[in-house]
């Protein structure tokens, strides 16, 4: 672009620059949005001006690619998802180490579960479920003496799997 077209370009920018500053308060919503649309309205006016043929007034051109700017970023920031800057929030999570000892443990059991046979496996359920020797003897169908030697039997060889 030469010289003059450049001059002419930015006296007529500086001229009608309200224009630019009127649509940004419309479609931003802060000063650093404003400043960033008015950023990209004054590119893409820079872009056009060679095409700009002087057939409308120099305002209303500038309206037409102005307004056509921030729709199209408008349009564009409607489909972003919404982010929040993490500066602006403040978290009052304490971090602690993390120990997975109960975890480990915890697998081991099912692991050891996991090697009982069908009936085992239920009393154990149930017994997890903390029902009492009564509840487990009427949901098992057994007696509940019956249910107290398995549960003992079940206990032991639990030991045995999770020892040996």
């Amino acid at each position: 672009m030469s010289k003059e077209l450049e001059h002419s370009f930015i006296s007529q920018l500086e001229e009608h620059q309200n224009i630019v500053h009127k649509i940004c308060r419309i479609y931003t919503n802060d000063s650093d949005a404003h400043k960033d649309l008015f950023q990209e309205i004054t590119i893409q006016l820079w872009k056009a001006y060679p095409k700009f043929r002087g057939d409308a007034k120099f305002s209303t051109w500038m309206y037409r690619v102005a307004l056509n700017t921030a729709i199209t970023l408008y349009r564009k920031s409607k489909k972003q998802p919404k982010t929040q800057d993490i500066d602006n929030v403040v978290y009052k999570v304490r971090s602690e180490p993390y120990d997975d000892t109960q975890e480990r443990q915890l697998r081991l059991i099912y692991d050891a579960i996991k090697q009982l046979n069908d009936i085992e496996k239920a009393l154990v359920f149930l017994y997890l479920e903390d029902k009492n020797y009564c509840e487990i003897s009427e949901t098992l169908g057994i007696s509940e003496v019956n249910a107290r030697v398995k549960m003992n039997r079940i206990k032991t060889k639990l030991k045995t799997i999770l020892n040996p």
